[in-house]
């Protein structure tokens, strides 16, 4: 018979005599003698009846009474207990004792049924072992076998007292209660100074052993340097007024000579030249003419054209040279050699896809996003890649959990960098750089050149050449007609039906909205009315998304509804019309969008609606249709002149408040002053 089935008579007598030495702590319930976690006699009750009584040892008494019940149950009591056993360590050991997080001191305390202090001495540090003398004298041996030399030694106990723990997890769950906090002394303070100035010490530790990078595999073809001075400034002036500037301090750089040809550029590259054939491209684009030359002289780039005038080939290409002209060949190379960073999905599926068209090498290419799946990603990245195109949220997830190795990137891009950091993605960025070599190249495109892609440029890339077509200031692409329209906010669904009605069997529209609420709204009312339509924004799940985009892509439907999701990299060759049914957040979002249309040489229109309500942007969206040589609407020019004369009349009124306010202020505090006194 165990002790727990002792008969309810004897029970009932030691729980009588000895009543004084328990106090109610525990629950105990259901089955006559039902035990739950803790420890103390339980109360016999009849069948059916719910009983819940608490139990808890009292360790003041110390009574033979005392002593019968512990041993009638199994139990141990305080009242053995002697004084602390202390013995010095030194203080570099502590943290060995104490454990990550305390994890080591609370499985010692646990194993052995005692209470451990540790107190951090100016040399030496002193440990406290409470409780009984034998589990006192096993903590110490527990502990001096940790503070052993021998690592074997070490290894060994740490596996026993996870056995011993587990083993004797029900006996000693008791002790789990009765323990104390831990006494701990606080980790000594870092210190920063001394990291800052040994951090260049410690970042060439950390990249010493990197095998070295080639960068620069230019040869000039002959025709290119042949050129004069007055043909190149030409050439580029014809070209969309090419400008190419050298960002590096002290002496500048010549400036290389643009390439016209395809075989100027890659006439040494055979494999280059036979995928570029087999994709059928006639001619540089002016960005590419003026970009290849610089990116394979192994210098930093910068690269900013207007939407859809070939950026993507402009690092791609000579990313394919750079990885197969290095000194350590693929095979003995510890993971991947370029990484595309870029803000969308969308615009990362679409690099894939045009990176496959050109098999160059047997190179092989992976898409990291989020919402797709995660397993097979980190599946196929640790099985081996080459070049690996992703948004920063998913890397920097499979970066922070060791799934991927950066530190074999030699070639990185940053692709739409002005839309990364609207997306606030600069976080990410940062600790993506941070395990990449800084010996790489550094390839930046965008559309725009705002203060943040400035910052972006000269925090990450050395000594860069800057390549822009027309110019820096903000402008929508020539080749697509823009209008724009003053409307009421409940008129804008009218507008779109009617011009859904008027389009032709050709035409293919992308309609913009400002939320994803709208963006479902919108289409399903064009559902409801019998026209095929798509939307496309982020809370739709990854598959819908990329359904949605195939079918407009393929023309099973003609009208595809969307959020900026769709505003920056997506290339559908064939979008006669883009509609901005909401008018964007910025003026850059605005020229993204006109650039989905009128793409690679083609001709496409844009509508907009503008409402009252949006009068601020209306001076610099006159700006830019008058740029692009656009007729600019007389009401949005009335408009823009009325939101100037409010901001000036707002200025005005806005001093004087201030300055009636500076004064009423100055005389309270004068009198609270004066009452104080």
């Amino acid at each position: 018979m165990s002790d727990w089935e002792a008969d309810d008579d004897e029970t009932q007598r030691v729980i009588k005599a000895e009543k004084r030495e328990w106090k109610p702590v525990q629950s105990w319930k259901n089955s006559r003698f039902e035990r739950k976690e803790g420890w103390g006699p339980p109360k016999p009750h009849g069948r059916g009846e719910r009983v819940e009584l608490q139990w808890q040892p009292s360790w003041q008494s110390s009574s033979d009474g005392a002593n019968r019940a512990g041993s009638r149950f199994g139990e141990r009591s305080k009242s053995q207990s002697t004084a602390a056993l202390t013995f010095t360590i030194e203080n570099s050991a502590i943290g060995r004792v104490i454990g990550r997080g305390g994890m080591k001191i609370r499985e010692l305390q646990e194993t052995t049924g005692t209470r451990i202090k540790v107190n951090r001495g100016e040399y030496q540090g002193e440990v406290q072992i409470y409780g009984r003398g034998d589990a006192q004298q096993k903590a110490k041996e527990l502990i001096d076998e940790l503070l052993s030399e021998n690592s074997e030694d070490g290894s060994r106990y740490r596996r026993g007292s996870r056995d011993t723990c587990n083993s004797g997890r029900k006996e000693l769950c008791w002790s789990k209660a009765a323990v104390q906090s831990t006494e701990v002394s606080a980790a000594p303070p870092i210190d920063w100074v001394s990291l800052r100035e040994n951090r260049h010490r410690y970042e060439a530790m950390k990249w010493e052993n990197l095998p070295p990078v080639k960068k620069e595999f230019y040869i000039e073809a002959e025709s290119v340097t042949n050129l004069t001075a007055e043909e190149v400034e030409k050439w580029r002036k014809e070209n969309n007024n090419i400008y190419v500037d050298d960002l590096k301090d002290g002496e500048k750089r010549p400036i290389p000579n643009p390439v016209r040809t395809f075989e100027e550029a890659f006439h040494h590259y055979p494999e280059i030249m036979e995928n570029i054939l087999q994709v059928g491209f006639q001619k540089p684009t002016p960005i590419q003419s003026q970009a290849w030359p610089v990116a394979l002289k192994g210098i930093d780039l910068i690269a900013i054209a207007q939407t859809g005038t070939g950026k993507t080939l402009v690092y791609l290409l000579p990313g394919f040279i750079h990885m197969d002209q290095q000194p350590v060949s693929r095979k003995k190379r510890d993971g991947p050699g370029m990484l595309v960073l870029t803000p969308t999905r969308e615009l990362a599926l679409q690099i894939e896809a045009e990176c496959a068209k050109y098999t160059y090498k047997g190179f092989t290419s992976i898409c990291i996003y989020g919402g797709g799946d995660r397993k097979s990603q980190i599946n196929m990245v640790t099985q081996g890649v080459d070049i690996i195109i992703a948004t920063p949220g998913r890397l920097n997830d499979l970066q922070m959990n060791a799934y991927i190795n950066l530190k074999s990137i030699t070639y990185l891009v940053l692709d739409e960098a002005d839309r990364m950091l609207d997306m606030g993605f600069e976080p990410q960025i940062m600790k993506i750089i941070l395990d990449i070599r800084p010996d790489r190249q550094t390839i930046m495109t965008s559309a725009t050149w705002p203060a943040g892609v400035r910052r972006l440029a000269k925090s990450y890339l050395k000594d860069p050449m800057m390549v822009y077509v027309g110019t820096l200031d903000l402008a929508a692409v020539n080749s697509v007609e823009q209008a724009v329209l003053i409307v009421q906010e409940e008129e804008k669904k009218d507008y779109v039906f009617d011009f859904i009605q008027k389009m032709g069997p050709e035409d293919k529209v992308l309609i913009f909205v400002g939320k994803k609420l709208v963006a479902d709204d919108l289409s399903s009312d064009l559902c409801l009315h019998g026209i095929p339509v798509q939307s496309l924004h982020g809370d739709r799940d990854q598959c819908d998304r990329e359904q949605a985009l195939d079918d407009f892509k393929k023309g099973r439907v003609r009208i595809l509804v969307a959020t900026d999701l769709a505003s920056r990299g997506l290339d559908v060759h064939d979008i006669t019309h883009v509609f901005n049914y909401d008018f964007p957040r910025n003026l850059e979002e605005y020229v993204h969008r006109v650039g989905r249309t009128g793409r690679a040489g083609r001709s496409g229109a844009s509508l907009t609606l503008v409402t009252r309500q949006e009068w601020k942007i209306a001076s610099e969206l006159v700006h830019i249709l008058e740029r692009a040589n656009q007729a600019v609407p007389e009401e949005l020019v009335l408009m823009a002149e009325r939101y100037e004369k409010h901001q000036h009349e707002k200025e005005l009124l806005g001093g004087s408040s201030r300055g009636a306010g500076g004064r009423r202020g100055r005389e309270k505090q004068r009198a609270n002053s004066s009452w104080k006194l």
